[in-house]
């Protein structure tokens, strides 16, 4: 009798409607997140943007629609100015390497040939058995790596790619034009939000909302002062290895250091591989020295910033960012991380509540 109560406890209705709830709204995620990013991106990014608009107005005495007309367009002219040296300058290099990729696989071939003569010299005392195997073995390799990288770099895909951008463009514009409605409406669908909430709800749901801009502003604070520090050693670094391309690659590396876990790694890690099998391994030696520089230099400053403030462990970030690229794609990087976020911080608010003892 005492075991039945203690079930119908744990178990009531009003837990089992927020269950069933939970579980709709992950079905209904499932099915309407792929296909509205641009939407709810521009709702994340009005978010982000309203403490300025909101300093920006006490300064203009109220006028919150010319203080989002101003950050609206500030906003703009920094996304023109990334797109205009990307497009200018990455865009060609890569297709500088897709032009050349054969070129670059035989000079790997020619490499893999030469380190190949040597290893046979070494290995003269061994049977030869065993030498031709090992050679076959890694001569096929090489070949299923050659034309692994020819499939994949090749025109069809080049057009692939291009025959989206109209796609790419329409996404844009809908998020542009979804985030300055957002920044003009922002207050009413707050106020809208909360009056559809009991005064004890509210106090909770202001907590976490406040918890989480506390978090996101820190985070953004934190990777802004790390980026600083990361633009100029990889700018130095790289004046002296690669100066025509310096200026543009710290820009990149600099946008990329935002993206938790992985940052410079995506763009410097592939980068000194190319070079050390290509033969430049000065160059790629540099260029891995650089990327373990910036990771200290990372794992060093971001504690001092944050003194202690609260954070994501990294296991639990670089899950929550797999299953999010797994799940909704290249966006999943940043919603993963933001969900877990949320749902730590409406743990604290009281909203959530998980006390499970087996």
């Amino acid at each position: 009798m005492e075991r039945r109560t203690t079930l119908k406890r744990f178990i009531n209705k009003r837990k089992l409607f927020i269950a069933l709830g939970l579980i709709i709204l992950a079905i209904l995620g499932y099915i309407i997140i792929p296909v509205s990013l641009p939407i709810i991106l521009a709702f994340i990014t009005a978010l982000l943007l309203e403490p300025i608009i909101a300093y920006l107005s006490k300064l203009l005495k109220g006028k919150r629609q010319l203080s989002v007309v101003i950050v609206f367009i500030l906003f703009i002219c920094f996304i023109a100015l990334c797109s205009y040296f990307i497009t200018t300058k990455v865009i060609t290099e890569v297709i500088d390497l897709v032009e050349n990729s054969p070129i670059y696989v035989n000079n790997l071939s020619k490499m893999w040939f030469k380190a190949e003569a040597k290893l046979v010299s070494m290995a003269s005392d061994l049977p030869k058995v065993v030498v031709n195997q090992f050679t076959s073995q890694i001569q096929n390799f090489l070949s299923t790596i050659k034309e692994g990288i020819l499939d994949y770099v090749n025109i069809n895909n080049f057009k692939a790619i291009l025959t989206n951008i109209p796609n790419y463009l329409v996404s844009f514009i809908i998020y542009l034009v979804s985030l300055f409605l957002f920044l003009i409406d922002l207050p009413r669908l707050t106020e809208n939000f909360y009056s559809h909430l009991t005064e004890k709800t509210t106090k909770k749901v202001k907590y976490m909302t406040s918890r989480l801009s506390f978090i996101i502003f820190n985070y953004i604070k934190v990777q802004f002062f790390i980026s600083i520090i990361v633009f100029i050693l990889t700018l130095i670094t790289l004046h002296f290895i690669a100066p025509e391309i310096a200026l543009y690659m710290s820009m990149l590396i600099w946008l990329l250091n935002f993206i938790p876990i992985f940052g410079t790694f995506i763009i410097l890690a592939p980068w000194a591989i190319f070079h050390l099998l290509t033969g430049n391994i000065l160059v790629g030696i540099t260029l891995l020295l650089l990327a373990l520089g910036l990771v200290v230099v990372k794992k060093f400053v971001k504690p001092y910033i944050l003194g202690g403030q609260y954070g994501l462990s990294p296991l639990s970030t670089l899950v929550v960012m797999y299953l999010g690229f797994k799940i909704i794609g290249l966006y999943g990087i940043i919603i993963g991380p933001l969900i877990l976020v949320i749902f730590y911080s409406a743990k604290e608010a009281g909203i959530i509540q998980i006390n499970v003892k087996i």
